[in-house]
């Protein structure tokens, strides 16, 4: 039986404008499925129904329908401050806070017509890449309820790829779009640093962090990731020259374009942890490379130049990012064990080593954009592993902790130091029906490319036709 939520994103836009349905009917939909299903999936911390429904009566009688995103439903990761809703960042040093003002993000949201329904889970600040924290449920895999989404915008994958909401967006410092995404069978893009005004990334320490669209479609994402970047008003955000590609969203609508693709299954973590890549990671890595080459592809096997100064460089400035957490005293023993550790080691760090990994990342940066230059994009598995069990991450061993999420994701962070494009597409499945996916890395400034490749991989192989069982 047909549901309003078998609609695509830009479905649904294509609907609310021709008067198919309204900004409410489409609300009040996705909130009876939020109330039905959550308390299973863990994927809302905060549900705002009735800031939804009248925010969709706003929509309905002043916003213009020219906002790109008019009356489309979405939700706010629990990382993003809007004013009045709690946000937790995930973390019980902050279980009873009410913003008083919003993040800009969520200002560019507004602007462009979608109409928040809540908080989605989010490990404590965002800094693993699972999503089990301590202050509410866990986040749990809708393909297998036993299993994790990923993190860090683990709610926010485990919401879309459940039907609860069309797409979201989510933020990205060493992966934390594409993995859930990758986990959770769904589309994902980390886009290129300063492409976003609201989230350039340049004022974050390393430039690691940006936000970014999870979805369904390639052509959802890119919607989405055409409003983020419409909005906000950061002077430097990168503006590339125009080639006549108009909005992403044409570029995977037509998904045209041959191309000259790399291919590598060695990281920047390979000398530093045990990286093995498990076999149906590399059956997915096989899919894509056999589509692409039927595509008319170029492919060509590439190897990174092997880099000792990444590993313990990137390890530095995790740690200084966590130092700045607003947290002294007793209320230390309110944040997780993997965060006091990162808490901790962060403060010890002096300026001299902070400059001195600030540099490193800076010259690795170079030798990857170096290295990637004869390709217009980078294919490697997204993820080492099959999605991991809950309760599978040590809760107290920091280091071991650390280590486990490295063999999981190794190939993502390095394209945060990069400051490059990134989109993980979910090509293949498992013998147990778990999603197992891509990641194709672009130059700078390069989504039109990554777009283009997504939408041909995608009308091969419909994974937009494969769903969970709430579905």
């Amino acid at each position: 039986m047909f549901e309003l939520h078998h609609l695509s994103a830009h479905e649904q836009w294509s609907w609310l404008h021709k008067g198919e349905v309204t900004p409410t009917e489409l609300a009040l939909h996705y909130l009876e499925r939020i109330e039905r299903l959550n308390p299973l999936l863990g994927a809302f911390v905060t549900v705002t129904a009735e800031l939804a429904l009248a925010r969709a009566q706003t929509i309905e009688s002043s916003m213009p329908r020219t906002a790109p995103l008019w009356g489309v439903p979405f939700a706010d990761k629990d990382l993003v401050q809007r004013a009045g809703v709690p946000t937790s960042f995930g973390s019980r040093l902050f279980a009873d806070w009410i913003p008083e003002f919003s993040d800009e993000l969520v200002h560019v949201m507004d602007a462009a017509g979608a109409n928040s329904l809540g908080k989605t889970n989010t490990p404590e600040f965002g800094l693993p890449s699972y999503t089990e924290n301590r202050i509410g449920p866990l986040a749990r895999n809708p393909y297998d309820t036993a299993l994790g989404p990923g993190g860090s915008s683990g709610g926010a994958a485990v919401a879309v790829a459940a039907g609860l909401i069309p797409f979201a967006p989510g933020s990205d410092g060493g992966g934390s779009i594409r993995i859930p995404a990758a986990a959770c069978g769904l589309v994902g893009i980390k886009p290129s640093r300063g492409l976003i005004p609201s989230g350039s990334g340049v004022d974050k320490l390393a430039g690691l962090v940006v936000p970014g669209p999870l979805a369904r479609t390639v052509a959802d994402a890119a919607m989405m990731l055409d409003a983020m970047a419409r909005g906000g008003d950061y002077p430097f955000a990168l503006r590339a020259p125009d080639r006549g590609e108009g909005p992403l969203l044409g570029s995977a609508v037509r998904g045209e374009g041959r191309y000259q693709i790399g291919v590598t299954t060695n990281s920047p973590w390979d000398d530093a942890y045990d990286i093995r890549i498990a076999p149906d990671a590399t059956g997915a890595l096989e899919v894509a490379r056999r589509e692409l080459n039927a595509l008319g592809h170029g492919i060509e096997e590439v190897a990174l130049e092997p880099d000792a100064t990444y590993a313990p460089a990137f390890r530095t400035i995790w740690q200084a990012g966590a130092s700045s957490i607003p947290v002294e005293g007793d209320d230390l023993g309110k944040l997780e064990p993997l965060t006091q550790w990162l808490v901790a080691r962060g403060r010890e760090i002096g300026a001299r080593a902070l400059a001195e990994s600030l540099a490193a990342l800076a010259m690795f940066e170079r030798s990857i954009i170096r290295q990637f230059s004869g390709f217009d994009a980078i294919l490697t598995p997204a993820l080492a592993m099959t999605p991991r069990p809950l309760g599978w991450y040590d809760p107290d061993d920091a280091e071991l902790n650390f280590a486990q999420q490295v063999q999981y994701t190794p190939f993502t962070s390095f394209v945060n130091v990069s400051g490059l494009p990134a989109i993980t597409l979910p090509v293949a499945q498992t013998a147990d029906g778990l999603p197992m996916g891509v990641q194709l890395i672009g130059r700078p400034g390069g989504e039109h490319v990554l777009v283009s490749l997504g939408a041909q991989l995608e009308r091969r192989l419909r994974w937009q036709d494969r769903h969970p069982p709430q579905w």
